[in-house]
């Protein structure tokens, strides 16, 4: 979304003063075209901001003339066109300084009031910036280009004075030497760019929405390397007026310019899977962006080679350590033919048969385990590049992986590979990762991972946080707002067994998600299960309301399980509230969750109050009747619980709702669930339950 269709639903008052020369109905014509083009990027006054300024006078106009055809303001729309051409056609700068003025009012007022900026917001400027800087250059080489025609026509005695005098116009050293240092800034932009595609790449890990086209980034390559052979020509052809020390600085600055984009564009494409299982077919592929543009032509194919390498050996890599390690295990099918396809204009080597087929084991730090042991695929291949034949090893590491023997290691493996996709930093030593994280990334990323397993639009509510940092830290006593600057240890998330139980918070979380995943998806984008509760709350919710009151929870106690919770009321007024034995994937196969439900007479309504036929009617599948179609009655299987004695008690107060048009049910709940925690919390507000159900609403 444009920054106009945040700010212009906010009060004018905020903008008092900003739209002066430029009027407001104007910056509301030229909404997103305006925001679209790099003005506050523009910061010089030299010939080519001049010529960028003038451009963007003459752009706007058209924009205008375009919208005039099909407004039904014309008049005022061609008055702004006059406007603009008499004001500042002579000083187009001047245009740009107001512009810039207005677009930073707009973010000042955007920004105080929701405390940051869209990211689309950062990339459009990080692309605006990066398309300016590319046409300063192409501006720049152009300036060298005409100085160089002038030179041509000099003596040689004219030549070496105005060298000797370094100034004026037809400084070229000077020049050469501020193009290449803006050809190096803008290639730390584009690899600033690659590491955030790669860091997107490793996001999408663990479920992130992810960007995959690397055409704009090729394409950004592309020209750099068109721009660093246009200056080295540059550079050679006036070599002798430079000297030797000189021009051979400038050469080594071009080449590590080179190098750099060329060892940088050779990427992963697409991952092998991060948890690796020996004896396993996988698949993955890496391409070179410069390819197409710098490949040459040879008798042999370019070959691309995949190894398996240890943590080690990859940190060493990324210091420089050496260049061609031995291979940690086998991998068959590991070398495939790196190709360039003229249709789609890419160069890629894509390897759809390996199998690693064994793997050594190095020595572990300290308590580590097998599954905590990271190591990587490398895929490597010399080549020769561009008009001078220049030889260039190529190398690029896969994500940290984790090879497993056996698939009882699996989900711990998976904790492993959670753990580093989500927390590792842009830029880092091969696979150092923080030990402790805020409690809140981690929260961000458990909801990461449920929505994109379970394929649910319908992610984690902070009363599911708050549940899940009891758990964690093993405390019940807390209140939500204590969890909030806390951080979380790797060892408490998937070390340390749980209080009580036989597995660690990531096992059990695991669990929950391929329980989800496999049997309960639409229940759960249904908003018909709460989960994420314990025990002792259920029995707070549950007490006051009448018999036959019932919710869903994922087993605290076991793996993968989730229970009905119901209440049962005794005629004197005593209660007690029944958990049911856990159902597995394998018991939902048998039989669903809604059919169960439908089942038992004594489940009458989903907590608060909605009748379950209501709540569970869609989700009920059809049972056969009478006899199939080979003549044999039909039969079915069906669930009971064996009924529970009542124990005698006081009786505490029954709350019971009236019925309530389905449009208004899940208010309600949200309200049931709020009196549910004061009575659980001695009457206090604002607990967890109605912060979540008023973000679901």
């Amino acid at each position: 979304m444009s920054l106009w269709s945040f700010v212009s639903h906010m009060p004018p008052e905020q903008f008092s003063g900003l739209f002066g020369e430029f009027p407001c109905n104007l910056r509301s014509l030229l909404a997103d075209w305006l925001e679209n083009q790099p003005w506050e990027f523009i910061t010089g006054t030299d010939s080519f901001c001049t010529s960028v300024a003038g451009a963007l006078l003459s752009a706007m106009v058209e924009k205008l003339r375009s919208l005039a055809s099909s407004n039904e303001q014309q008049c005022q729309v061609l008055q702004h066109i006059s406007n603009l051409e008499n004001t500042y056609r002579r000083d187009p700068l001047r245009l740009v300084a107001i512009v810039k003025g207005i677009l930073e009012g707009e973010r000042a007022a955007l920004l105080k009031r929701d405390r940051h900026l869209p990211l689309s917001f950062h990339r459009r400027q990080e692309e605006l910036k990066f398309g300016l800087d590319l046409q300063r250059l192409q501006h720049r080489v152009g300036e060298i280009q005409a100085l160089q025609e002038q030179w041509k026509q000099m003596g040689d005695g004219t030549r070496a004075l105005l060298l000797r005098g370094g100034s004026g116009p037809s400084d070229l050293p000077a020049l050469i030497l501020e193009a290449v240092k803006e050809l190096e800034g803008a290639k730390l932009q584009v690899l600033k760019r690659l590491h955030i595609w790669k860091r997107q790449q490793q996001l999408a890990g663990n479920g992130a929405v992810f960007e995959e086209n690397l055409a704009p980034l090729q394409k950004r390559c592309e020209n750099l390397v068109d721009v660093y052979f246009q200056l080295q020509q540059q550079v050679v052809a006036v070599g002798r007026e430079l000297g030797s020390d000189l021009l051979s600085r400038l050469l080594e600055r071009l080449n590590t310019v080179l190098s750099a984009l060329v060892e940088s564009s050779f990427l992963v494409e697409k991952q092998p899977p991060q948890v690796l299982k020996t004896q396993t077919k996988f698949q993955a592929s890496v391409r070179f962006l410069l390819g197409p543009r710098l490949l040459q032509a040879s008798a042999k194919p370019y070959v691309v080679k995949a190894d398996i390498v240890t943590e080690k050996q990859a940190r060493e890599l990324a210091l420089g350590g050496y260049s061609t390690p031995e291979s940690t295990g086998e991998i068959v099918h590991n070398t495939v033919a790196l190709e360039i396809n003229s249709t789609s204009v890419t160069s890629c080597a894509t390897f759809k048969n390996m199998l690693l087929k064994k793997i050594k084991r190095c020595e572990r730090k300290g308590s580590e385990s097998v599954t905590e042991e990271k190591c990587a695929v490398l895929f490597s291949t010399d080549v020769t590049l561009g008009p001078g034949n220049l030889p260039f090893h190529l190398q690029a590491l896969s994500l940290p992986i984790v090879v497993i023997v056996h698939g009882n290691q699996d989900n711990n493996a998976k904790a492993t590979v959670l753990w580093d996709n989500a927390f590792s930093e842009l830029e880092r030593i091969p696979f150092v990762v923080a030990e402790r994280v805020p409690w809140e990334k981690m929260c961000e990323t458990l909801n990461l991972r449920f929505m994109a397993e379970v394929q649910t639009s319908k992610g984690l509510l902070p009363e599911h946080y708050f549940f899940l940092a009891q758990k964690i830290f093993n405390n019940s006593s807390a209140s939500p707002e204590d969890f909030h600057n806390r951080s979380v240890s790797w060892a408490q998330f998937n070390k340390e067994i749980l209080p009580g139980r036989g597995f660690t918070f990531w096992q059990w979380f695991d669990g929950v998600l391929d329980l989800t995943k496999r049997c309960l998806k639409s229940y759960w984008s249904d908003r018909l299960i709460i989960g994420f509760i314990s025990k002792q709350y259920v029995s707070k919710l549950l007490g006051p309301k009448p018999d036959g009151t019932f919710l869903l929870r994922f087993s605290d106690s076991e793996i993968g399980g989730i229970t009905i919770a119901h209440v049962i009321r005794g005629k004197d007024g005593s209660f007690q509230v029944e958990n049911i034995q856990p159902f597995s994937a394998k018991d939902l196969h048998i039989r669903s969750l809604g059919d169960r439900i439908r089942d038992l007479a004594q489940l009458r309504n989903l907590y608060p109050d909605k009748p379950k036929d209501q709540a569970f009617g869609s989700h009920y599948n059809k049972e056969q009747m009478g006899k199939d179609g080979r003549g044999y009655v039909s039969t079915a299987i069906k669930m009971t619980v064996e009924s529970c004695v009542v124990p005698r008690g006081p009786e505490p107060p029954v709350s019971r709702s009236p019925g309530l048009p389905p449009h208004q049910l899940f208010g309600h709940w949200r309200e049931m669930l709020l009196g549910g925690w004061r009575a659980a919390q001695g009457g206090g507000v604002g607990g967890p339950w109605e912060r979540g159900w008023e973000e679901a609403e």
